[in-house]
C-alpha cells in the first residue's frame, strides 16, 4: 500500500463517522452492554479509542517526527476503560475533537516521513508507517469489536438463525 498516509486518514474518518451514527442512534443500554463478562461494551471500546487518540497515536507520530523513542501502552493499566463515567454523546463530542487535530497532524506528513524509525519499548524498532499501518488496523479492530458486543442480544435472541452468527457469537 503506497498510499498508507491517504488510506489511513480514511479510515480514521471513516471510524468517527461510524461512532457517531452509532453513538447517534444506539440506544444507551445496547452501548454499555457488555457481551459478556471480562468484554467490552460497544462504549468502553469508543473510550479506549479516545485514550489512544489522546494519549497513543498522535504522540508517537510526533515522536517520530522528533527522532524519539515511546513506551509501550497498557489499556488496562494506563487507560480509562472502566474507570470513566461519561454518556455517549459526551465521549463522541471528546472524540470528535481529538480525531479532528489527529487527522491536521496526519495532513502534515509526507512520503519521507514513513521511513522515521524509533524504538517500541515492547516491540524494539518500529517505522512510522508500520505505526500508521497499525493505527488503521487499531480503529477498525475496535469499531468491530463494539459492533459485536452491540450483535449479541439480537443473536441470542434469534432462535434457529443463530447457526449463522456462529462467527460473531462471543462465548463465555
Amino acid at each position: 500500500m503506497g498510499e498508507i498516509i491517504p488510506h489511513t486518514i480514511t479510515i480514521l474518518k471513516t471510524t468517527l463517522n461510524r461512532w457517531s451514527d452509532m453513538v447517534g442512534n444506539i440506544p444507551e443500554e445496547l452501548m454499555t452492554q457488555k457481551p459478556i463478562e471480562g468484554e467490552w461494551s460497544a462504549e468502553e471500546c469508543l473510550q479506549h479509542l479516545i485514550d489512544t487518540e489522546q494519549w497513543v497515536f498522535p504522540s508517537r507520530v510526533r515522536a517520530f517526527l522528533e527522532s524519539e523513542d515511546f513506551p509501550a501502552f497498557d489499556p488496562l493499566s494506563q487507560g480509562t476503560v472502566g474507570k470513566v463515567q461519561k454518556q455517549a454523546g459526551e465521549l463522541i463530542a471528546e472524540f470528535a475533537q481529538l480525531r479532528d487535530e489527529s487527522l491536521l497532524l496526519l495532513q502534515t506528513l509526507s512520503s519521507q516521513d514513513l521511513s522515521r524509525k524509533a524504538i517500541h519499548q515492547e516491540l524494539g524498532e518500529v517505522s512510522l508507517e508500520e505505526m500508521l499501518n497499525e493505527w488503521a488496523a487499531h480503529d477498525l479492530v475496535h469499531t468491530i469489536q463494539a459492533e459485536r458486543a452491540l450483535m449479541q442480544p439480537f443473536i441470542k435472541g434469534c432462535g434457529p438463525w443463530k447457526q449463522y452468527f456462529l462467527d460473531h457469537t462471543i462465548i463465555a
